[in-house]
């Protein structure tokens, strides 16, 4: 009898195909020949049909298709078990955008993605889906590691650590979509990141680069519920609704997470064939939320799983998130046939090659596809006694017995990457000491940042220096407030420039080492005829300050830094962590002033809600030079005593001094 010549034969595994018909063959092998899958069947069938070059026994093992990481930041890997246990802005605005800003280069890209290829291919993960910087770095240790990946170079309105402005970030994608373009295993493209952090024109020009190209727009949306409620209050839509509105579903498009999909979101996201990615560990680590499976699944949408990034999770590991998508649908709805084992697994294999627009090369063990192929040891303690009853055992065994450490073998295009746990294309040990000297780096500049509420300030942008040397005295003026302040305003060698009411919230960071300083958030509204109708936020750094009393004032001489308060209060709170937090809330008339051609802030406070309301008389002006705040000191107080102020009501103390 004439056989058909293959180089691999894999026999004697319980082979789970994943195809259309779900099969399972307990004695089941697969024939390989190049590439590609020539045949799928039972050990006897398939080794009296065909002689190959190899014949490797899989007995107790299962056949899988290989794992798919179908969202990844891979070069993350470096910043593993950097921070944990906050919320997504803190841990994204407050340390990974300032980390990467100073330590992401190709360098960092390039050994990050090793480490993260060497721990993916240890776990059964033959392709992921990648989304950051320096991604032709990402692409060339993918390569070099024999995976199969889709590399999304990332743009942002926002500067990154390889693209100054979006438009060089775009130019940057093209380049690199041109330079992988046509390799056999490596999808080159572009990762608009996300609504929050782009705009209009980022989003059209991403699609029409993956339209000219024909590869997969890659993206992140509705990964919490704020970024709904904030989208919803901006743009009328929430995520989805606007990347379905841009034209990002106009081209392949894969959206990661979709935690907080509605209804609406799901039907959109069916209608237009796009991947929906949840990255359970991730998602749960941040406090995202539970994506809705169940509903993905019924809804046809073309649902997989990813890891995220290592920074997140943190590790990569596929079994993991293919056991939390198989139970937490079931804790959340109290029904435990919600995703049964069976279509979890599918989506880390055949539904999650769907959701990454690759399902017509891999995801399943079939004819004509790619021989992308993970053997799992079934024989373990944590996975013994095994079960063949029915063919849906064996998904129960691989759903929530199995761990990475059973996967032996990792095939990808028909070549072993991993044979008998051994990496074959990679140097774990080098790869390790690469990764560990570039996270000594990191520590270093983290270690000394935590102390530096100025480095904390700087890392979250918008800082400028205010003049280092402040002159101010208070005056508690009881019922004569007004009276006071008339007679100091109409005075003939006083010019008023200008006239505010406003209220403001102060709330003030304090550490229980005052060398650190202090910080200040303000909220500002002005309530004045024709003022500006939106609050106003600052925040301020206020080094220590050297006192330097004077008869009727007293000087600080102190560095104090300011930056438009972006984020919110519980941001803040949660970035800088605060020993005290000492909140005010004031009425302000402020007057600036010209005096004998010096400039002066005036002000008529009124603390509510404190136990020594006032009001407050509050002269003040700033200065880079001592000289001139000596002198400034002298002419407080002689506008003291044009208004009348008895010494004996000065107040030499800020209002966060003053006890509450």
């Amino acid at each position: 009898m004439t056989t058909e010549a293959v180089d691999l034969l894999l026999v004697h595994g319980a082979v789970v195909a994943m195809d259309h018909s779900e099969n399972v063959c307990f004695d089941g092998a697969l024939a390989i020949r190049g590439r590609d899958i020539v045949a799928v069947g039972t050990s006897s069938e398939l080794l009296d049909r065909f002689s190959a070059a190899e014949i490797r026994d899989c007995s107790g093992c299962a056949i899988i298709p290989g794992l798919i990481n179908a969202h990844a930041h891979v070069p993350m890997s470096l910043l593993r078990g950097l921070v944990a246990d906050q919320q997504l802005d803190v841990w994204l605005f407050g340390y990974m955008f300032p980390v990467e800003s100073q330590f992401v280069d190709p360098e960092f890209s390039y050994i990050g993605t090793l480490l993260s290829c060497a721990e993916m291919l240890r776990g059964g993960i033959t392709t992921f889906v990648d989304m950051y910087y320096f991604e032709d770095q990402v692409a060339r240790a993918a390569d070099q590691a024999g995976m199969r990946a889709i590399c999304g170079q990332t743009v942002m309105r926002l500067p990154t650590p390889d693209a100054a402005s979006f438009d060089e970030g775009l130019e940057r994608a093209r380049t690199f979509i041109e330079q992988w373009h046509g390799h056999e295993r490596i999808i080159p493209t572009v990762a608009p990141h996300a609504p929050y952090t782009c705009t209009d024109a980022i989003y059209r020009e991403a699609a029409a680069l993956c339209r000219r190209y024909d590869v997969p727009l890659n993206t992140h949306l509705s990964e919490t519920a704020r970024e709904v409620q904030e989208s919803r209050e901006q743009r009328g839509v929430t995520p989805i609704g606007y990347a379905a509105r841009i034209g990002a579903f106009d081209v392949h498009c894969i959206a990661a997470h979709c935690t907080h999909a509605t209804e609406d979101d799901i039907l959109l996201l069916h209608d237009h064939r796009v991947g929906a990615v949840p990255c359970p560990s991730s998602n749960l680590k941040l406090a995202s939320g539970i994506a809705p499976y169940r509903r993905l699944i019924e809804a046809g949408v073309r649902t997989g799983l990813g890891t995220d990034g290592p920074a997140s999770n943190d590790d990569q590991d596929m079994f993991v998130e293919i056991h939390l998508a198989a139970l937490l649908p079931k804790g959340i709805s109290g029904d435990p046939t919600a995703v049964p084992a069976r279509e979890a697994f599918a989506l880390a294999t055949s539904l999650g090659a769907q959701a990454i627009h690759l399902d017509h090369l891999i995801g399943s063990l079939e004819p004509g596809k790619r021989a992308d192929i993970t053997i799992v040891e079934l024989g373990k303690l944590h996975s013994a006694p095994r079960y063949t009853y029915s063919p849906d055992a064996i998904y129960s065994h691989l759903v929530y017995s199995a761990y990475a450490a059973d996967v032996r073998d990792v095939l990808v295009d028909g070549q072993f990457l991993l044979r008998d746990r051994m990496l074959l294309t990679l140097d774990e040990q080098q790869i390790l000491a690469q990764a560990q000297a570039i996270a000594e780096r990191i520590n270093d500049f983290l270690a000394n940042r935590e102390q530096n509420l100025l480095d904390k300030i700087l890392a979250i942008g918008g800082v400028h220096q205010d003049e280092i040397f402040e002159v101010q005295v208070k005056a508690q003026l009881g019922e004569r407030g007004e009276e006071v302040i008339q007679q100091l305003l109409v005075h003939p060698h006083i010019t008023i420039t200008k006239a505010s009411e406003r209220t403001q919230y102060d709330t003030y960071f304090l550490f229980h080492n005052s060398e650190r300083g202090r910080i200040r958030i303000r909220e500002d509204h002005r309530l004045d005829p024709g003022a500006r109708l939106k609050p106003k936020y600052t925040i301020t750094l206020m080094a220590e300050g050297r006192r330097g009393e004077y008869p009727s004032a007293i000087l600080l001489s102190r560095a104090r830094y300011t930056a438009p308060a972006d984020y919110t209060l519980r941001f803040y709170r949660e970035y800088f962590q605060p020993d005290d937090i000492v909140e005010l809330e004031k009425g302000r008339k402020r007057w600036r002033i010209v005096y004998k051609g010096e400039d002066f802030a005036v002000n008529l406070d009124t603390l509510i809600g404190h136990r020594n309301p006032g009001p407050y008389l509050e002269i003040k002006s700033r200065t880079w030079s001592r000289k001139d705040a000596n002198h400034k000191a002298e002419l407080i107080g002689e506008l003291l005593e044009i208004g009348g102020v008895d010494e004996a009501n000065l107040v030499k103390q800020e209002y966060v001094e003053m006890d509450a």
